[in-house]
């Protein structure tokens, strides 16, 4: 299968772009860059690489593929909050367009990197994907907007799919720390205390980033029924957790780090527990291979292994919001 894959060096798309070619795909990456240099460890590289705005790709460079995956984005709820209008541009119309061109290109399958932000403060607990949508920022918006837009291209000839990923945390070469689990474990390791910003009382679905990543795989080889035009939750049942439970799994692992409630964000709104039950109906052969646990214990190690410090967490590298205000002029342009 030959696969062109958008965002292919980003926290999830090196575990992507690694998977496939494992799998003996052929993968083309598109990434505009925004994040180089910010490298932990070596990331395996797609056979054919596009350095290039996603928003200007064309027509000839999407052919020849049996299938898109398109993650690039601007990440996060923070980052989309810095230009509400860059990120509608980048994460809504870019997505869209990418979507038109895939059909033009006779690319018959499409998938799309979503997001259980859609469900913001949820009216209710374990929420389906048939569930009222309560998206409260532009980074949520953007991925609803996209889902319903490209939804209508739909046809015998073009499948389209949309991956509501749980909130991602875990080890990746392309680390981050601006993801709650990893800033909660970043935080005991640089300062001994455990700083929780909200009272610890939301809830979030979780998954490992690689876990993401192999859903990709496990979507763009799955029968074309099972996932035609649909929008499935990406999890499991048992990984929602409530912010104060992750600080209790980084205590398991730092017995000496204190938590702290610094309440500088005041009351979360965005607090959701997901049901990934469709998820298992649809590919009854995919199972996560990282539980909270573990895959905390695999980063806490590979945190050790490289030393991470004060110095690190408070750096630009590992934190995308402040990689970005520095960047916006590669997005503005």
């Amino acid at each position: 299968m030959n696969v062109f894959v958008t965002g292919h060096r980003g926290y999830i798309g090196v575990h992507l772009v690694e998977l496939l070619k494992a799998a003996g795909h052929q993968v083309t990456g598109c990434d505009v860059g925004l994040f180089d240099g910010t490298e932990w460890d070596p990331c395996v590289r797609p056979d054919r690489e596009i350095s290039k705005d996603v928003r200007k790709l064309t027509l000839q460079e999407l052919e020849g593929h049996d299938c898109v995956m398109h993650l690039a984005a601007i990440s996060n709820d923070p980052m989309g909050e810095l230009n509400a209008d860059i990120t509608y541009s980048v994460n809504r119309d870019a997505s869209i367009q990418i979507a038109k061109l895939s059909k033009q290109a006779g690319v018959p399958r499409y998938l799309f990197s979503g997001s259980c932000s859609v469900y913001g403060a949820g009216q209710k607990m374990d929420l389906e994907e048939d569930d009222p949508l309560a998206p409260l920022t532009a980074y949520a918006k953007s991925k609803i907007e996209t889902e319903e837009a490209v939804s209508k291209l739909a046809d015998d000839d073009f499948s389209p799919a949309y991956l509501r990923n749980a909130t991602a945390y875990g080890y990746s070469p392309m680390l981050r720390v601006d993801l709650v689990v990893n800033n909660l474990l970043g935080s005991a390791l640089s300062y001994g205390e455990i700083r929780i910003m909200s009272d610890g009382t939301p809830w979030r679905p979780l998954i490992h980033c690689r876990d993401i990543a192999r859903a990709f795989v496990a979507f763009a080889e799955a029968p074309r029924d099972a996932i035609h035009n649909r929008a499935v939750n990406i999890g499991g049942n048992r990984e929602n957790f409530q912010v104060k439970d992750v600080a209790d799994n980084v205590q398991r692992l730092i017995p000496d780090a204190k938590i702290s409630y610094t309440g500088e964000v005041g009351a979360d709104p965005r607090n959701y527990r997901v049901k990934f039950d469709l998820l298992n109906k649809t590919l009854p052969d995919f199972k996560l291979q990282y539980d909270l646990a573990s895959g905390m214990d695999e980063l806490h190690r590979a945190m050790v292994d490289h030393k991470f410090g004060k110095a690190d967490f408070e750096s630009d590298q590992f934190i995308r919001l402040r990689t970005l205000r520095k960047r916006m002029n590669l997005l503005e342009s």
